[in-house]
């Protein structure tokens, strides 16, 4: 589960470099002037011209006295420092126009903060009077990596220039033009995740309506992107957008699942169902024709336009967002009108409710769980009782919120210890999601501690809960196996599967306890070998974790086991989260 929180996108997955990039915050927070020695410079946000209906504002930056040895104009500080690294190339791009052809082309430098040394340079084009985009690469040399970095923009000659969508990418996972962070897609492809819900709970709906996630704003050209706000206190650029969505799953091999804004906002604003709602779920089937639809189609031919002519494949469509918090009582209304609709169009489609309805059987329910560890301990038996005549679960955000600004080992405990439950309930359990996943732990980035991954500009780690993740995904099994145990204490938690087809059988055990702990499970009509290997993450205490700078403190590690059998005899270390992975007879 993603959306935009905690820097996730700007300042995290997405690789775009520089912040505010289209100056949509109006207040320069991430640009200064550069001044020269004539110290005849002014910047100011011109909300007169742009580069288009979208972006109709730029930065002004207004020269009285420059040259080619004491240039003058703007800076950015991009993401908490630019990464930079020895022999990489960058491509960017801006905006740009002058009142004179006169005052020549813009520089464009990498310069290192603290050394003032420049790692990387290069001169557009001349400007003309027109907005105009401006294409240029950026190669550094043999320079030592480094964090510590800004961009700067400048000219050589009096005058005035307009700058607008300043963009410097680095290189990207599967080289995607505006793509997304290698290392953070290579800890995700770790995990061996299914699906993505995107694009990510508040952020679908706003605090207001027109601050809802609107889609067909988000796809196409940058230049035709508006950005909007985050419920989250920041501008969204909103470079990733629908498509960038869909082939992030892609990219990774997984589907998307679908969360269409449904008429409620968090500030308690809620179209009513009816005519009111219409337009609504129009838009809802646009999108879903977007995704799916044929170059036939009027929503197919603009992904087409937008460079993508496959359809993507698409199974669940979740209808709003958390709308338990909504007090009008609206939700069961307006998710009857989505689901009717939807349904006539795509009969095929799961639709995903996000609390009880009682007008219209939803196919899925989405429950949401923030927790504490020993919460989750107490209630792993959560859907043991679950009626299986449905509608299905899915389980949108869960989380033991332990550690910042990410989770430590006594949250990856809590995590694993309710993960045995999803996986024994996995015949009613179809999805599961933890939330959030990304957090840039640089001051003033984060709004929601306790998450996945964290990271700055150039570093990454995966937190203990991470990698209980990585476990779970992939030492996973097709069919749940029946189990017993004898000496399992209270904070001793298992579940058991197999993959008939891989001839891999897979016991997961958390050991909670302080102690080390033995345990007893006796397989029902399981037959395996007598060896196999045991995957162990553990941690010295509750509060032990990972950082930026240990990043690799608690992670999996691998031994072979022998004795095995039908009945499984072990001693599991204390503060533990294994797999026992072994052949099937």
């Amino acid at each position: 589960m993603t959306e935009e929180i905690n820097h996730s996108y700007d300042g995290g997955l997405y690789a775009e470099l520089v912040s505010d990039r289209a100056f949509t915050t109006r207040r320069l927070e991430n640009w200064t002037s550069v001044e020269n020695s004539a110290n005849g410079i002014s910047i100011a946000i011109d909300k007169t011209t742009g580069p288009s209906e979208a972006l109709p504002l730029s930065l002004k930056l207004t020269v009285s006295q420059a040259d080619t040895g004491d240039p003058a104009g703007v800076k950015n500080d991009g993401y908490w420092g630019y990464p930079l690294h020895p022999d990489t190339t960058y491509q960017g791009s801006l905006y740009a126009k002058a009142d004179d052809a006169s005052i020549g082309p813009v520089t464009v430098e990498l310069v290192n903060d603290r050394t003032g040394a420049v790692a990387a340079r290069a001169v557009t084009a001349p400007l003309t009077q027109d907005w105009k985009q401006y294409r240029f690469t950026l190669h550094t040399g043999a320079i030592a990596a480094s964090i510590d970095n800004h961009l700067v923009l400048t000219v050589a000659h009096a005058g005035t220039v307009w700058l607008q969508l300043v963009s410097l990418f680095p290189p990207t996972y599967r080289d995607r033009a505006n793509g997304n962070r290698v290392d953070l897609m290579e800890k995700l492809a770790a995990m061996h995740p299914t699906f993505l819900r995107l694009p990510g709970g508040n952020y679908l709906e706003g605090d207001h309506i027109p601050e809802r996630y609107e889609w067909k704003k988000t796809i196409g050209p940058l230049v035709d992107r508006p950005t909007h706000p985050s419920p989250w206190r920041y501008q969204s650029s909103d470079g990733m957008g629908l498509l960038e969505f869909l082939e992030w799953c892609e990219d990774l091999r997984i589907q998307p699942v679908l969360a269409v804004y449904a008429g409620y906002s968090m500030a308690q604003e809620h179209v009513t169902p009816g005519p009111d709602l219409d337009p609504y779920v129009q838009n809802a089937l646009d999108e879903i024709q977007y995704v799916t639809g044929g170059p036939d189609t009027k929503w197919g031919a603009e992904r087409v336009k937008d460079g993508h002519p496959a359809p993507f494949p698409l199974k669940y469509v979740e209808i709003g967002n958390e709308d338990f918090f909504d007090r009008s009582g609206s939700y069961d209304g307006r998710y009857e009108q989505f689901h009717k609709a939807i349904k006539a169009q795509y009969p095929d489609l799961q639709l995903i409710a996000t609390t009880s309805v009682k007008s219209i059987r939803p196919d899925v329910i989405d429950d949401h769980f923030y927790r504490r560890a020993h919460e989750f301990f107490s209630d792993t038996h959560h859907y043991d009782n679950t009626d299986r005549s449905g509608p299905k679960i899915f389980v949108g955000e869960w989380a033991t919120r332990e550690g910042s600004p990410t989770p430590n080992m006594g949250a990856a405990l809590g995590d694993a210890a309710w993960m045995t439950g999803l996986e024994r309930n996995s015949d009613i359990v179809v999805m599961a999601s933890y939330a959030p996943l990304f957090v840039n732990v640089n001051p003033d980035a984060m709004q929601w501690s306790s998450d996945l991954i964290g990271y700055d500009a150039m570093h990454s780690y995966g937190s203990p809960s991470y990698y209980a993740q990585v476990m779970f995904g992939e030492y996973r099994g097709e069919e749940v196996v029946a189990s017993s145990a004898q000496d399992a204490g209270p904070l001793l938690f298992w579940s058991a599967t197999r993959d008939a087809a891989k001839g891999l059988f897979y016991l997961k055990v958390v050991n909670a306890s302080p102690k080390p702990q033995p345990l007893e499970i006796r397989l029902d009509g399981a037959s395996i070998a007598a060896a196999g290997r045991l995957i162990t993450l553990k941690g010295k205490t509750t509060s032990d974790t990972n950082t930026l700078t240990d990043p690799d403190h608690i992670v999996p590690v691998t031994r072979p086991i022998t004795g095995l059998g039908s009945t499984i005899h072990h001693t599991f270390a204390p503060y533990s989260v294994n797999v026992l992975e072994v052949r099937t007879k």
